[in-house]
């Protein structure tokens, strides 16, 4: 013999588990908003490790890498003249395209104290490979090797190609995330770095 429900009591349970549904909802809403709140990180102070992250105002960490010929060079040594400091590697399409005008800038600006590095993050990379690349298009900046990823690290590198436009006195005036860069906006911020340097 079939069980018949009651019409009346059918619709009050629907409705309590509606509700309750509802209810649920809304709280797991109210707790995922409140845990992203409390956990937010902002991308332009801190790096995925939870550390500051360098940026304008703050000095630019010292390093200390090879270049192509096996010369180091050490960035706090070229105090006194503002730098660029390109963070890159080859099979990084927007980091291959900005390096033409990279090129441009370090040609035109040279003469008037500019230094280009090229910081190539071989930890990720190929160094015959970025040699290659640095070849082929007749770069004439130094092309340092990060063979250990130190630089990457104390740099809280986190995209590529990522750019830091260095005053003469060490400071970090801008950051530049992505790219490829324009010439025309790199030399913008050369020209106001150069402006510092020599008002």
């Amino acid at each position: 013999m079939p069980c018949y429900i009651d019409d009346h009591q059918s619709l009050e349970a629907t409705l309590r588990y509606n509700i309750h549904s509802n209810i649920t909802a809304i709280f797991i809403l109210i707790a995922g908003v409140g845990w992203i709140w409390l956990s937010k990180a902002f991308p332009d102070d801190l790096s995925v490790d939870g550390k500051i992250a360098p940026r304008a105002g703050f000095l630019a960490p010292d390093f200390s890498l090879l270049d192509r010929d096996s010369n180091q060079i050490t960035l706090s040594e070229l105090r006194g003249r503002p730098v660029i400091i390109n963070l890159w590697a080859s099979w990084c399409i927007p980091c291959r395209e900005e390096m033409p005008a990279l090129e441009q800038v370090h040609q035109a600006y040279k003469d008037q104290g500019l230094i280009v590095l090229a910081v190539n993050a071989t930890n990720q990379d190929n160094q015959q490979a970025a040699i290659r690349f640095s070849n082929n298009l007749g770069l004439t900046f130094p092309i340092l090797f990060d063979t250990q990823g130190s630089v990457s690290q104390a740099y809280r590198l986190q995209s590529l190609p990522t750019t830091y436009f260095v005053d003469q006195n060490g400071i970090i005036q801008e950051v530049v995330v992505g790219g490829p860069m324009a010439e025309a906006l790199l030399r913008v911020r050369v020209e106001a770095l150069l402006e510092d340097a020599h008002p």
